[in-house]
C-alpha cells in the first residue's frame, strides 16, 4: 500500500475508531466505512481494508461468502448500530444490533471478521446447531434473533 492510499482514508477510519459501532463492510459491490452519522464508499477495497486493520478497525469482508448468504444476511439480518443504541431484542432486518452479534453470524457464514473479537454471548448461539452448510447456521441464527433474541 503506498503512503497516499493510507493517507487518503487516515481521517475516515479514525472517525470511525472514535464512533461506537464503527466499522469497514466490504462486499461484492464495494466497500463502506460506517462512521458517525455518515458512510464513505468506494471501490478501493484492498487499499482501505489494509489500512483500516493497520489502525484496529473492526472489518466484515464478506466477498468470500456465497452471494445469497451475504444477501440474506443484509436483507433479513438486523443493521449494525453504528453511533446508536441497539434495538430492544429480538432483532429484525429493520431493527439495529450490536456489531459484535452481526459479525458472529458473517464469521459463521465464512466471512472474514478481523478485530472482532469473538463473544460468547453472540458466538456461543451456534454451538446448539450441529455442523452443517452454512445457509443452514444462518437461516438458524436469522429465526433465533428474530424469534428469541440473539
Amino acid at each position: 500500500m503506498s503512503g497516499n492510499d493510507r493517507t487518503r482514508y487516515d481521517t475516515g477510519i479514525a472517525r470511525a475508531l472514535r464512533t461506537p459501532g464503527g466499522h469497514l463492510s466490504i462486499g461484492r459491490g464495494g466497500f463502506t466505512l460506517h462512521y458517525e452519522h455518515a458512510r464513505l464508499s468506494g471501490y478501493d477495497c484492498d487499499a482501505i481494508k489494509k489500512a483500516a486493520i493497520a489502525a484496529g478497525l473492526p472489518v466484515i469482508d464478506s466477498r468470500m461468502i456465497p452471494f445469497e448468504l451475504a444477501a440474506k444476511l443484509a436483507v433479513s439480518g438486523p443493521m449494525i448500530a453504528v453511533n446508536e443504541p441497539a434495538s430492544p431484542r429480538p432483532w429484525h432486518g429493520l431493527s439495529y444490533a450490536p456489531l459484535e452479534a452481526v459479525a458472529a453470524a458473517y464469521r459463521r457464514a465464512g466471512a472474514e471478521v478481523i478485530n472482532v473479537p469473538e463473544q460468547p454471548e453472540y458466538d456461543g448461539m451456534f454451538d446448539a446447531v450441529l455442523p452443517g452448510p452454512a445457509a443452514d447456521l444462518i437461516e438458524f441464527w436469522l429465526n433465533h434473533v428474530r424469534a428469541h433474541g440473539a
